[in-house]
C-alpha cells in the first residue's frame, strides 16, 4: 500500500442477493477508480439468533415486523455467487474482497485465494474468528467500530500469537449514517501512537468529505459502501454513495494523497520561478554617492529578489558604498 491510499469500495450487501447488481456494483467500483470491491459472506443460521432484533437504523430502511436473521436470509451470496464474482472483479482489474462473519466463511474465502483478509467491527471480540484469521498469515484489515482501545489491543494479540506479521486498524462508527460529532478522526492517530500499526478510516457518514479528511491525516485504507440507487430496498442503501458520488471521493482522495508530498520542506519544481519574482532585494532607496556610509536611510528592500539577500542587512548596514548608485539598484556589495 505504501504512499498509495487503498480504496475499498464497500458494496456489502447492497446487492440485495442478486449477482447481476452485484456485477454492476463492480463495475461501478471500477469505473470510480477504487482498488477492491468488498462484499459480505456469511450464513444467517451462523451470524444470528432467529429471534434478534435488528439495528434502529435498520428499522428505518427496512420491514420492520422482519427480524434480523430474515433479514439477512436474504441478502447471503452463494458459493456460485462468491466465485462468479471473483472471477468478474479479476476480468474487471479491481480487486475481490469479502468480509467472512464466521470461521467457515473465512476459511471459504481463503480456499476462494482472497489476498486480504477484512474483518468487521463486529468481530473484534469474536476470539475463535480472529485466531483463524491469524492463522491464515494473511494481511489482516480490522475494523475497530464500537471497541475501546483495550479492545483493540486485545484484538491484535491474538491475531499476531497466531501468525499474523501485518495488520492494519480501521477506525470506525458503527452508525449508518455516523453523526459528524461522533467520527472522532484523532483517534487513528491514537492507535497509530498505542499500536504502532498502520491505520486507516471505514466510513459511514453521509457525503465524501470525511474519507477525505482521514485520507488528510494519513490513512492508509479507506472504506466506504455505495450503492447504485440510495433508494433500493435494503438496510444500508441509504448510508452509501451512489457511483458518481464514490467517483469524486476517490478523485478527492487521490489528489489529497498527491498533496501530501514527501514532507521535507523546499521550494518545489512549480514554484522555484517564483523566487525572483517574489522575493527582494537590497536596494538604494535613494541616490548614494560612492564612499557614503549605508544606513537604514538610504536602504530598503524591493523586488526582484535577483540582488543581495536582506537577510544580509547587518552585513551591509554601516559599509562605505563602493561606488554611485541611483535610488532603486541594488547594492552589489
Amino acid at each position: 500500500m505504501g504512499d498509495h491510499v487503498f480504496i475499498i469500495a464497500e458494496a456489502g450487501v447492497n446487492h440485495n442477493g442478486d449477482v447481476e447488481t452485484a456485477k454492476r456494483l463492480v463495475d461501478a467500483a471500477a469505473e470510480a477508480g477504487a482498488d477492491a470491491v468488498k462484499f459480505q459472506t456469511f450464513k444467517a443460521e451462523k451470524l444470528v439468533c432467529r429471534n434478534a432484533q435488528k439495528a434502529a437504523y435498520q428499522m428505518v430502511t427496512t420491514d420492520q415486523e422482519e427480524t434480523q436473521f430474515d433479514m439477512l436470509k436474504k441478502l447471503e451470496l452463494t458459493t456460485e455467487m462468491h466465485e462468479l464474482l471473483a472471477a468478474y472483479c479479476k476480468q474487471k482489474n479491481v480487486m475481490f474482497l469479502s468480509t467472512p462473519f464466521d470461521t467457515d466463511s473465512l476459511r471459504y474465502l481463503v480456499k476462494l485465494g482472497v489476498g486480504i483478509v477484512k474483518l468487521p467491527s463486529g468481530e473484534i471480540t469474536n476470539y475463535p474468528l480472529l485466531r483463524e484469521a491469524g492463522k491464515t498469515q494473511k494481511r489482516i484489515i480490522l475494523s475497530t467500530g464500537m471497541s475501546t482501545l483495550e479492545e483493540v489491543r486485545e484484538a491484535v494479540k491474538v491475531l499476531k500469537d497466531n501468525g499474523s506479521e501485518e495488520v492494519i486498524l480501521l477506525h470506525c462508527n458503527t452508525q449508518y449514517p455516523t453523526p459528524y460529532g461522533d467520527v472522532n478522526l484523532r483517534v487513528m492517530r491514537t492507535m497509530q501512537k498505542e499500536l504502532g500499526l498502520p491505520v486507516g478510516y471505514s466510513d459511514h457518514t453521509q457525503g465524501i468529505e470525511i474519507p477525505i479528511a482521514a485520507a488528510a491525516l494519513g490513512a492508509v485504507v479507506i472504506e466506504k459502501h455505495f450503492t447504485l440507487d440510495k433508494n433500493m430496498e435494503g438496510p444500508d442503501h441509504r448510508a452509501s454513495l451512489e457511483p458518481d458520488e464514490l467517483k469524486r471521493m476517490v478523485e478527492g482522495i487521490r489528489r489529497v494523497e498527491q498533496a501530501l508530498g514527501n514532507g521535507t520542506k523546499e521550494a518545489s519544481e512549480s514554484e522555484k520561478g517564483n523566487i525572483s519574482i517574489v522575493r527582494k532585494s537590497i536596494v538604494a532607496a535613494r541616490a548614494v554617492k560612492k564612499g557614503e556610509r549605508l544606513t537604514e536611510k538610504n536602504l530598503t528592500t524591493k523586488r526582484p529578489g535577483t540582488g543581495l539577500n536582506p537577510m544580509r542587512w547587518n552585513e551591509v548596514i554601516g559599509k562605505a558604498a563602493d561606488r554611485d548608485y541611483e535610488a532603486d539598484e541594488m547594492i552589489l556589495i
